[in-house]
């Protein structure tokens, strides 16, 4: 009798353990940009008017850790491709697990835009900073402590919004670290406005690791750190298990890598750890 009693007790307190909250659809806008004192100056001295900035509505997937924060957060920017289930589920899941509220930003949907992989959509650095927004007004996000992370054309995105030229310098907010899987990246880029990691394969014909390494190259030694971690036999998406079978994707091999992914999960954790605790 003790022990069944026991059992029923320990069923009902699981029952009432808090679980993380499962994905939500949020509605934001786009951040949008003031022109820059310059531009101002320069419209006001030829006597022409400066168009209004113009916000896109957006959504996204919002998922958030038991209990009511404040808590770090990450936002999530997907490929070329749109969101897949890596991005939306995986990832979520692995970073709600570790404490972090996560925010998908989709960038095509309201866009009605299938794929971006054979053009450039600029416009996505200001949808990072719409999210970023949208979390500093949720009242159970620590806006202190808020990274952005993207992969592949998301990665670019990441960089873009946190190079010491870009538009990071016109936004009232400010994310405190960056993360980007495979980007392309900008050799003749310099500093970042944010500690950085970058996360490449040195087999990816996508994103090739050298432009990366080209670009860690030509930093200042005075702006915040950016690491770059190479692993050696990985692809284009070697961290997303639906890869394990090869795909060839506009002309580009991509290729889920175990040991790669493994590596690269644990210096995500240890870099989020260091650059966003409390």
């Amino acid at each position: 009798m003790k022990i069944a009693r026991f059992f029923f007790c320990f069923v009902v307190s699981l029952s009432f353990i808090p679980q993380a909250q499962a994905d939500e659809l949020v509605h934001f806008d786009s951040a949008s940009v003031n022109p820059s004192p310059f531009l101002e100056r320069k419209a006001k001295e030829q006597g022409v008017a400066l168009p209004s900035p113009q916000a896109t509505p957006l959504i996204g997937y919002l998922t958030r850790p038991p209990g009511n924060g404040p808590f770090p957060a990450v936002v999530l920017m997907h490929g070329c491709g749109g969101i897949h289930a890596h991005v939306k589920e995986v990832w979520p899941e692995r970073l709600v697990s570790w404490g972090y509220v996560t925010l998908v930003v989709d960038s095509f949907t309201t866009r009605n835009i299938e794929n971006s992989c054979k053009t450039y959509l600029p416009d996505r650095v200001s949808d990072a900073y719409g999210a970023l927004d949208f979390l500093t007004k949720s009242g159970f996000v620590d806006t202190r402590r808020v990274a952005l992370m993207g992969f592949s054309a998301g990665g670019i995105a990441t960089l873009e919004a946190t190079k010491i030229e870009g538009n990071e310098q016109l936004m009232d907010e400010k994310f405190r670290a960056a993360v980007a899987y495979y980007p392309v990246c900008a050799p003749l880029e310099s500093d970042a406005t944010v500690p950085t990691l970058i996360l490449n394969g040195d087999l990816d014909d996508w994103s090739p690791a050298e432009r990366c390494r080209q670009r860690v190259s030509r930093l200042s030694g005075k702006g915040p750190p950016v690491e770059l971690h190479i692993y050696p036999g990985a692809s284009h998406d070697f961290d997303d298990e639906a890869m394990i079978k090869p795909k060839t994707v506009f002309g580009h091999v991509e290729e889920y890598n175990a040991a790669a992914a493994e590596q690269s999960i644990a210096s995500i954790r240890g870099f989020l750890q260091k650059y966003l605790a409390n």
